[in-house]
């Protein structure tokens, strides 16, 4: 219960074209309001750094409260929040419609935008967050397999982190030598079977990191929309998301992407498709970011309504008695972990559910930050604090000795194998995307 009202949380729309929401005063007068809230709470210390540095900084400050802490350290806070959403949609008692109206991540958000627009970000952050178009040049033939050679060399690694500040010890995901959507079918006909809570007929928006790191995983969702006789086609043309760019603070750049995404999106929405993403961090752009931006754009609010994730739909489709069940293979024990920005969507434990159905398969589930997050864990000065974090996921996702490590999230399921065998655990289970496994679940 909140206090002060059973309702809901609620997101306020981001008024970022709003000069005042650039004016450094009001924002330094609106960190210091939300700090002192957050200093006379601290329930969200478990959550991230952002929230320890905080409190460490008060306790440390000549008065023990927010006005003993320089101004010039809110940044401190402000460098270690990558935006998950957690905290308001899980922890923060003070959210809309709270009268205090807290909302810690669009506050930092605020904060990093007005950091991007004083020029004050590396080549670095801008790189890491041109994922497109890094995807582009590193899956050139020849070029893929020098960029993959490049990043398991140790040597090379170690000039990276000197000097771009990539921490020569993150394991990095590989560059595929064939694009997604260079190779997966463009689009598969059946008989349109709609069902009551769901279109049935799906447009799938690959992602940036489906199509140029690991292709299978939409290979996978295709088989499993093929299996289950859903007509479906890929989006004839995208872009990056944005969330990389949000997350740098660079709303311009995101408003640029949202403008080649969005009309054609917006033109399947009307067509009767339902849209599919399966990286939950994309699907969550599309659900309440680009939402909160624009909130008077029509088009982005029919592609709000027609967006789902993966499984939120199998779920959907099950309801509806429209989804197969004719699983052929157990998995036996699968370690499956729910990202951040799947949990933030607030449509339940969709992929647990599904998974569930499969004959000889126990899940082991683990709802908790890995600490990754994006582009943040890669940095050199982050990652650290990126495998503190995620050491409770590490101990909690090994515990069952799993078959099957899995997360919706394959960056996180990355860090997570990682974080367990850098800390001294033999890694016997396969990494797995949920995709993937009910894809072997059906022997397809």
């Amino acid at each position: 219960m909140r206090e002060g009202s059973l309702d809901a949380p609620t997101r306020h729309p981001l008024y970022w074209r709003n000069p005042a929401f650039y004016d450094a005063a009001l924002l330094e007068k609106e960190l210091e309001r939300v700090f002192d809230i957050c200093h006379g709470c601290r329930r969200c210390v478990n959550l991230c750094t952002s929230f320890p540095t905080l409190f460490d900084l008060v306790d440390a400050s000549k008065t023990g409260e927010v006005d003993g802490v320089a101004k010039q350290d809110y940044w401190k806070v402000v460098d270690q929040c990558y935006l998950c959403d957690t905290c308001y949609m899980t922890k923060c008692p003070y959210v809309p419609p709270h009268p205090w109206n807290v909302d810690f991540p669009h506050l930092m958000l605020r904060a990093k935008a007005q950091k991007y627009k004083k020029g004050e970000i590396t080549f670095r952050d801008r790189l890491l967050s041109s994922t497109d178009a890094v995807g582009k040049l590193a899956t050139i033939p020849m070029v893929v397999q020098t960029v993959n050679a490049v990043n398991k060399n140790k040597a090379a690694r170690g000039m990276l982190d000197a000097v771009l500040k990539v921490h020569k010890d993150r394991e990095l995901p590989e560059y595929a030598a064939r694009k997604f959507r260079g190779s997966a079918a463009r689009s598969r006909e059946y008989a349109v079977k709609d069902g009551a809570k769901t279109p049935g007929k799906v447009a799938v928006f690959s992602t940036c990191y489906v199509n140029y790191n690991e292709p299978g995983i939409g290979h996978d969702l295709l088989e499993v929309l093929a299996h289950n006789e859903l007509p479906y086609v890929l989006v004839e043309k995208e872009a990056c998301c944005g969330m990389p760019k949000l997350e740098l603070g660079d709303l311009e750049a995101v408003a640029r992407l949202k403008e080649i995404n969005i009309p054609r999106l917006a033109k399947l929405a009307r067509a009767g498709y339902a849209i599919v993403t399966p990286i939950p961090s994309c699907t969550l752009m599309f659900k309440q970011e680009l939402p909160l931006m624009f909130p008077d754009d029509a088009d982005v609010k029919a592609v709000q309504d027609a967006m789902f994730d993966p499984f939120e739909y199998f779920v959907l489709r099950h309801r509806d008695g429209l989804l197969k069940t004719d699983f052929k293979q157990p998995l036996g024990k699968v370690s499956y972990h729910i990202a951040c920005h799947l949990r933030v969507q607030n449509v339940g434990q969709k992929t647990k559910d599904i998974l569930s159905l499969v004959p000889g398969t126990t899940l082991n589930v683990v709802e908790r930050c890995s600490g990754h997050d994006g582009t943040w864990g890669v940095k050199s000065e982050y990652f650290a604090n990126s495998m503190k974090i995620g050491r409770p996921v590490f101990r909690q996702m090994a515990a069952s000795e799993p078959d099957y490590i899995a997360s919706d999230c394959p960056i996180a399921g990355r860090h997570i194998v990682q974080g367990m065998r850098d800390g001294g655990q033999e890694v016997k289970a396969q990494k797995r995307h949920p995709l993937t496994l009910l894809r072997i679940a059906y022997a397809l």
